[in-house]
């Protein structure tokens, strides 16, 4: 795990919140991509999502836009998710690879902002989420894993044991905790410059 040295954010440096693939996609049953408990995290997305809206601090919307092997382009299934579609004034990426990195927009806004530190939650935590952490981690983009709002496709197998598995593997570089420690008792986030919670 990281032990890099802690800093906690400022009022004048929000995070950014990060909210991966939360497309129709992913709801819908017989895709292969399809969430288990997936009224369960976007209940705990929304509540993330609502709490840095209220603050006026950036949510950033991330959509995968691939090969008809994955996604249908022409398909409503690529379309957002009503209650967590973006709102005016929110940024919105179209990714084409598992790293919202291959957005070569999501680059270049990423790579303009000072001390980033952000928050990812969404679907496709065994795609998106992780390859877009750990490409972040070698630009020195620092993340937090909301770890009970992200969710892996349904696949085969035990599906809890399997996402336990790759939130282990995306603590090797990014920070994880769970939505109730990072909203915070009093309303305030902190975390570490390796974008984990400080206590």
């Amino acid at each position: 795990m990281l032990d890099l040295h802690m800093n906690a954010f400022s009022d004048n440096e929000p995070p950014i919140l990060i909210c991966a693939d939360l497309q129709i996609e992913y709801l819908t049953e017989g895709r292969s991509h399809v969430i288990s408990d997936a009224e369960a995290i976007m209940s705990r997305c929304l509540e993330l999502m609502t709490f840095w809206r209220d603050r006026l601090w950036p949510v950033v919307h991330l959509k995968r836009i691939a090969q008809a092997a994955w996604f249908n382009p022409a398909s409503n299934l690529t379309n957002w998710i009503t209650e967590l579609k973006p709102k005016p004034g929110e940024l919105a990426f179209e990714h084409p690879l598992p790293s919202a990195y291959s957005s070569a927009r999501f680059a270049e806004y990423m790579s303009n902002i000072r001390n980033l530190r952000c928050v990812a939650l969404g679907f496709s935590l065994d795609e998106t989420i992780l390859s877009t952490v750990v490409e972040g981690f070698h630009r020195s983009h620092r993340y937090q894993v909301a770890s009970d709002a992200v969710a892996c496709r349904r696949g085969m197998g035990d599906a809890l044991s399997y996402k336990q598995a790759v939130i282990r593997v995306i603590g090797n570089f990014a920070g994880i905790e769970e939505s109730a420690g990072l909203i915070g008792a009093s309303g305030g986030v902190l975390l570490s410059t390796d974008g984990r919670l400080l206590q």
